[in-house]
């Protein structure tokens, strides 16, 4: 992937005084890497948000200050809780020749035929694996196609994806990515007991029971 190119300025502004810039559309952020000392920056908000769709977390940007052009990825972005727009970002500068450790997403595609016929659900269980390779070869994701998982069990590990060349795998091989769970039961309705009638008022509990027949206690004739 070439590199995108994102311009930005030194940023003297600092502390509360930031939220102005937010106001103004700009983006404030920090630069740091192991060969500088970190330099407070800032970038037109839209260009960021354009440019990072463009090379995510894994793509190299030329980001230029001043004279200076630093080769870097973003580290790190703050998002807004409530309009959800980055507030503020971490770039990482490297270097282009020194391979470096990152996470990489993982996509799925294709269709399982256990989803398909509904004999199963689809359950993923790692988002991203953790790689090393030189900047300029990493993956933008790794794609896993769920469509050999046909029945329930079946599933795919970390050591059955497809790294490109250049790329050493880091995370546990025995990992499992994906799997086929089985569909949950329904849970059943709740049984109703029959509620017995109450009875009227006014009327005995021992009301509309036949009376048993009680025998006469015969009187003994006297002895005297």
């Amino acid at each position: 992937m070439k590199a995108a190119i994102l311009n930005a300025i030194q940023r003297t502004v600092t502390g509360r005084k930031v939220k102005n810039l937010r106001k103004e559309g700009v983006l404030p952020g920090t630069v740091y890497g192991n060969t500088i000392e970190p330099i407070s920056i800032q970038v037109a908000g839209d260009e960021f948000i354009k440019t990072f769709k463009q090379t995510g977390e894994t793509g190299i940007i030329n980001l230029t200050v001043g004279s200076n052009v630093h080769p870097v990825l973003v580290k790190n972005v703050q998002l807004d809780p409530v309009s959800s727009l980055p507030i503020h970002v971490e770039f990482h500068q490297v270097n282009l020749k020194e391979k470096i450790k990152v996470n990489i997403p993982i996509l799925l595609t294709g269709e399982s035929q256990a989803v398909k016929e509904k004999t199963g659900t689809l359950l993923q269980l790692l988002n991203e694996i953790e790689v090393e390779a030189l900047p300029t070869e990493l993956p933008e994701h790794i794609e896993v196609d769920v469509s050999s998982l046909v029945a329930v069990n079946d599933h795919i590990m970390v050591q059955n994806l497809a790294i490109p060349h250049g790329v050493t795998l880091i995370t546990d091989p025995e990992i499992m990515v994906v799997k086929i769970g089985a569909l949950l039961a329904p849970e059943p309705e709740p049984v109703v007991a029959e509620e017995t009638a109450a009875p009227v008022e006014g009327e005995s509990k021992e009301e509309g029971k036949e009376e048993e027949p009680t025998s006469e206690k015969k009187e003994e004739p006297s002895k005297e």
